[in-house]
């Protein structure tokens, strides 16, 4: 295998054990903070919203890719250790597998404890529709919806652009997804502004997401789930969802849970009808959470096996 493949393993078993603790500062909330100041900036600066937006976004992701770029070209002059050990930090930064299931399994602990408005309030921390008012088969649905869009938007992607372009082009990835976390939107305020964005997130996550309509039917098999209904509603609902990507992992999930989701949601107090992907075979209970988690564990670890065989292939 060769190096980049060593600082993939490392670093995903990196995040498998650490996770996101919140004591230890992240790139991507720096990324986060040059965003904020880059739209207050040119906001002002520049009156036409959408070239606004699109300055802010080329600018936030080829400064994102430039800047690890540099970093690590500068640590080879300190020794080939430096540049691999700060790869391995910044591919474990890029992945979110443990954080992802932890976040999950908090809504879930306060659900079974009986403890509902806790579940509202963590939930709200990983979710963006409003939460004050949810129901525990809504705050299921919710979570499980977020597990299987952050499987691919948390995992598969980062591993892609891991795995073709190393360490630079997986925080490049995580620019896109905060730069669409936080302006993506279509309400009156990100509409244009927001418009760049929402794009290319929808274009860095193309291929992830068809890559997931294949591993995640068959880590539903592996992981002891509806296989049969995993393939066959991710071919059927996949495309129903308004985002191009974010209805493959959850039809996907759907079907391997046997439980329906999308319907309606609200956004800061604006409802939103999402389409119903799935069947509602099995009640949307607590065990949903878990089983979900466990889907996103194996799809997870899939994807990574899959491109260490596909690194080691072109080797030969």
């Amino acid at each position: 295998m060769d190096n980049l493949t060593y600082q993939i393993l490392l670093a995903f078993a990196l995040d498998l054990v650490m996770g996101d603790p919140y004591w230890l500062p992240h790139p991507v909330r720096a990324i986060g903070g040059f965003i904020a100041w880059g739209e207050k900036v040119l906001r002002v600066l520049i009156p036409w919203e959408r070239l606004a937006g699109i300055i802010l976004t080329l600018t936030i992701v080829i400064g994102t890719y430039l800047t690890v770029a540099w970093i690590l070209n500068y640590s080879q002059g300190h020794g080939r250790p430096w540049y691999f050990i700060l790869s391995v930090v910044f591919l474990y930064f890029s992945l979110s597998l443990k954080c992802l299931g932890d976040e999950a399994k908090r809504v879930l602990s306060a659900l079974e404890a009986g403890e509902l408005d806790t579940a509202r309030r963590r939930l709200s921390g990983i979710v963006g529709r409003d939460t004050h008012s949810l129901g525990e088969a809504q705050i299921v649905r919710a979570s499980v919806e977020t597990v299987a869009e952050n499987t691919v938007d948390g995992i598969l992607s980062p591993l892609f652009y891991a795995f073709i372009g190393g360490p630079a082009l997986a925080m490049a990835y995580k620019a896109v997804n905060t730069l669409d976390s936080m302006i993506g939107y279509k309400d009156e305020r990100y509409l244009h502004f927001g418009w760049a964005a929402a794009r290319l997130d929808d274009l860095a996550n193309y291929v992830p997401a068809r890559l997931a309509s294949r591993l995640i039917p068959l880590a539903s098999l592996l992981a002891g789930l509806r296989y049969k209904e995993c393939y066959f509603l991710t071919i059927r609902d996949g495309r129903k969802h308004p985002s191009p990507n974010s209805g493959i992992p959850e039809a996907a999930f759907a079907g391997a849970l046997g439980v329906q989701l999308g319907g309606p949601s609200t956004y800061g107090g604006v409802l939103s009808e999402k389409p119903l992907l799935g069947e509602p075979v099995e009640p949307m209970n607590t065990r949903k959470i878990k089983e979900a988690v466990r889907l996103a564990y194996t799809t997870s670890f899939l994807a990574l096996a899959l491109g260490v065989a596909v690194r080691i292939a072109l080797e030969v």
